[in-house]
C-alpha cells in the first residue's frame, strides 16, 4: 500500500478562473490529502522561524500589534534580470511573480492570529483570514497605494547590463513591471491602521529580502531640555536571505558628558549562532 504525494510550485493557474478548473482536474485523478500546493519560501530556514520568533517570546508576543508597531515594510529585492526567463517573465511581471505567493506568505506569517497548533489546516485557516482581511484598492486608491516600474539599462558592480525591452522573448514595447510596490492594510482588530509596504523588483542596487518592523517612537518629553532632538525609533529586522538573521535596533546613549544617543544593533546570524543554514 503506497501512499503517493502530488506537489505542485506556482503559478497555480494565471487567474481565479484558470485555477478553480486546475483544481477541478486535479480532484478528478487525486484525493485532496494527496496535493500539496507549494510556496517554496515556506522552506526557508528564517521565514520558519518567524512564528517561533513571534509566538515562543514573551517580550515580542504582547506588542505585536496596532498599539506598539507604526507600520511593516517587506523587500524581496534582486539583484539579476529576467536572464533566460523572458518569455515566462514577460506574461506574468513582478507583481504576479512574487506578490500572491511569496510576499503573501511573509505577509500572514507576519500577521496572523496564533494557530491552535501546528496542523497544516489550522495554519492555513489563520493565514486566510489575513487574506481576507486585506482591504482590495479602488480604481482611484490604486493611483495612491501601488507603484510599478521597469528596469532599463544601466551598470551593476561597475558591469554594463540591459533593458528589459531587450532582453530575450521581451517584447520591445513592453509594458509589463519589473518592479511593484504596494501600501496594503489589513482590516482586523490587532492591525487596524498599521500600513504593510510591500516591495519587490528585479536589477536592484542589493539582492536582499528582509521583513522590517517599526515601531512607534517614544515620547520625547523626557529629553526636552537635552541635547538630543529626535530619538530614534526602535526596528526589528528578521533578515531572510541571503545573510539569514534577525537585528534588533534599539537607542543607547553615546559615551561622553554630553546626553546624547546613537543607534545600536543587536544582531543574530543563523550561520555563526548554528554553524548552518539550509
Amino acid at each position: 500500500d503506497r501512499w503517493r504525494r502530488f506537489v505542485f510550485e506556482k503559478p497555480f493557474g494565471t487567474d481565479l478562473d484558470s485555477a478553480r478548473a486546475l483544481n477541478k482536474e486535479l480532484r478528478s485523478i487525486l484525493r485532496e490529502d494527496q496535493i500539496f500546493r507549494i510556496d517554496h519560501y515556506l522552506g526557508k530556514e528564517t521565514v520558519q522561524n518567524i512564528l517561533v520568533f513571534r509566538f515562543g517570546n514573551s517580550i515580542f508576543e504582547p506588542i505585536w500589534n496596532r498599539n506598539f508597531i507604526d507600520h511593516v515594510q517587506i523587500t524581496v529585492a534582486e539583484k539579476v534580470g529576467v536572464e533566460t526567463r523572458g518569455g515566462y517573465y514577460d506574461q506574468a511581471g513582478a507583481l504576479r511573480d512574487m506578490i500572491p505567493n511569496h510576499i503573501f506568505q511573509l505577509i500572514t506569517l507576519t500577521t496572523m492570529e496564533p494557530p491552535v497548533s501546528f496542523d497544516g489546516n489550522a495554519f492555513r485557516d489563520e493565514q486566510a483570514k489575513i487574506l481576507r482581511a486585506i482591504n482590495p484598492f479602488s480604481p482611484e486608491e490604486v493611483l495612491h497605494h501601488a507603484v510599478r516600474g521597469q528596469y532599463a539599462e544601466g551598470e551593476i558592480d561597475d558591469k554594463p547590463v540591459p533593458a528589459y525591452r531587450t532582453e530575450e522573448k521581451v517584447a520591445s514595447d513592453s509594458r509589463t513591471e519589473t518592479f511593484v510596490a504596494l501600501k496594503l492594510m489589513i482590516d482586523n482588530w490587532r492591525w487596524a491602521g498599521v500600513p504593510i509596504y510591500v516591495r519587490t523588483g528585479k536589477r536592484m542596487a542589493t539582492r536582499h529580502t528582509d521583513i522590517t518592523v517599526q515601531f512607534k517612537q517614544a515620547p520625547l518629553m523626557l529629553f526636552r531640555e537635552t541635547s538630543i532632538e529626535k530619538l530614534p525609533t526602535n526596528r526589528i529586522v528578521i533578515h531572510i536571505q541571503p545573510d539569514e538573521g534577525i537585528t534588533l535596533h534599539f537607542g543607547a546613549k553615546i559615551p561622553g558628558l554630553n546626553l546624547e544617543m546613537g543607534a545600536v544593533d543587536m544582531d543574530y546570524n543563523y550561520s555563526e549562532h548554528f554553524g548552518k543554514t539550509l
